[in-house]
């Protein structure tokens, strides 16, 4: 009997790149528990078959080698998350939930349109149902969230039952629109606000890892391209 499509393992640089969004959306979505922070500062360096991202669940990157610029973005992170768990978990609240207002509003339709809750959000919410994805029961962050939007390009990788998994020119279509148009310009933010924080330390290693899936993609076009002008 031939196997579902989602029973087929991922290529580990595929696998590889889901877990590293995996973990973004966790870290953004929601402060860190002492166990998640101890996973991160205990994990080895980023780089070849041992990926430091092993030991918080993100399996090994082999394109991604010591001395790189996410290898160097995630020694920071690991180093950041060896801090005070409470400071951590305060500095979140500060910087995203605060019941005045937050340092940080972490939502596309503020960087693209200037206002919460805009068009930039609608159009997202079109472009999830054509996928077949919608926002879970009972989650409160809309859509357009930095976090959420990690979480979405997660499922793109993998799939997940009754969702396909996607090609990397609709993976491509998704990042370039929906997230990579406005997301340097936050994570700038991220890192003004939280200088020498852990937080910080989160936007520097998003930024260099967003800044691998560009050229990654970009690659992935230029070689298609190639294919169709040689068919």
């Amino acid at each position: 009997m031939p196997l579902h499509p989602l029973e087929i393992p991922l290529p580990s640089h595929e696998q590889s790149r889901a877990d590293l969004y995996a973990l973004l959306a966790r870290l953004l979505l929601a402060p860190p528990d002492d166990a998640l922070l101890s996973a991160v500062a205990q994990a080895p360096p980023l780089g070849g078959a041992a990926t430091g991202a092993a030991a918080a669940g993100v399996e090994a990157d082999p394109y991604a080698e010591d001395g790189t610029p996410l290898g160097r973005a995630w020694d920071a992170l690991r180093s950041a998350a060896r801090g005070d768990g409470e400071a951590v978990r305060e500095r979140f609240d500060a910087l995203f939930v605060s019941a005045g207002q937050p340092l940080l509003n972490p939502y596309a339709s503020l960087y693209l349109a200037g206002f919460l809750m805009d068009t930039p959000l609608a159009l997202l919410r079109q472009a999830l149902a054509r996928l077949g994805l919608r926002r879970r029961a009972g989650v409160g962050e809309p859509e357009d969230h930095l976090g959420a939007l990690c979480e979405v390009m997660r499922l793109l990788i993998t799939g997940a039952p009754g969702l396909p998994r996607r090609t990397p020119a609709q993976q491509a279509e998704f990042f370039e629109t929906h997230l990579a148009s406005w997301a340097g310009r936050c994570l700038e933010d991220i890192e003004t606000a939280d200088a020498g924080g852990f937080y910080a330390a989160l936007a520097g290693f998003m930024r260099a890892f967003l800044e691998l899936e560009t050229l990654a993609f970009e690659l992935e076009d230029t070689a298609r391209s190639a294919e169709t002008a040689t068919a």
